[in-house]
């Protein structure tokens, strides 16, 4: 066998090699991104966990008043759970004698949250002020505030993790933003009259649209 033949085969043998090497690293490649990718997905679970638990817990302390700024958007299947336990603990706090206060962006699809909201006792309001979209807070009598982060700017972002502070003064300032808006934006009676007189939908319909039991509406139709 010649010496051209030999440097031919180890030249193939080399290449093969290589490209075995080079699979294995695009493999490798691959499973780390997944793996990065699932402890980002669990960061932002425990996280999100987290913020919903912080809002429960400091609720539950509550002895005065709680005002809070949400985004109002219907839970995904993850979020019902949690957001059973923040309608628990209003309902909670308002037999013990606090007054319960939230705005929501006016837009017709937040009127599930309003309405699961106002049913545990809270008074609930609808804003037009910018700073819904993209800010979300809580603050509990004079002292502790808990601020929601988005993902992203806009309307239908959810929060991707919170913090809990404890300052007058950050307090302070957030209830004299809450109290501006609250002033001009419209009860949750109000506005849910608006949009059937605005779309003429029948009960069965807006029940269907909104996703509220429609006994629930019916009440409001008696009165227009």
């Amino acid at each position: 066998m010649s010496l051209e033949l030999y440097l031919v085969i180890l030249e193939s043998v080399l290449l093969l090699f290589t490209i075995l090497l080079l699979l294995d690293s695009i493999r490798e490649g691959r499973a780390r991104a997944r793996l990065l990718l699932e402890v980002d997905r669990a960061t932002k679970t425990f996280t999100r966990l987290e913020y919903f638990l912080s809002v429960v817990d400091s609720m539950a302390d509550a002895r005065h008043e709680v005002i809070g700024l949400v985004s109002g958007r219907y839970p995904s299947a993850t979020d019902r759970k949690r957001t059973k336990d923040i309608v628990g603990a209003i309902g909670k706090a308002v037999k013990a004698g606090v007054r319960v206060k939230y705005l929501l962006p006016r837009f017709h699809d937040r009127l599930y949250i309003g309405c699961l909201y106002s049913g545990a006792g809270a008074e609930v309001r609808y804003s037009s002020c910018p700073i819904l979209h993209d800010l979300r807070y809580m603050t509990v009598d004079d002292r502790v505030t808990i601020i929601g982060i988005p993902e992203g700017t806009g309307e239908k972002e959810a929060t991707k993790k919170g913090y809990k502070i404890i300052s007058e003064g950050l307090n302070s300032v957030l209830r004299e933003h809450f109290n501006n808006c609250w002033g001009s934006a419209t009860p949750y009676a109000d506005y849910l009259r608006e949009v059937i007189r605005e779309t003429k939908a029948s009960p069965r319909q807006l029940a269907m649209e909104l996703k509220i039991e429609e006994k629930d509406l019916e009440k409001f139709y008696r009165d227009i």
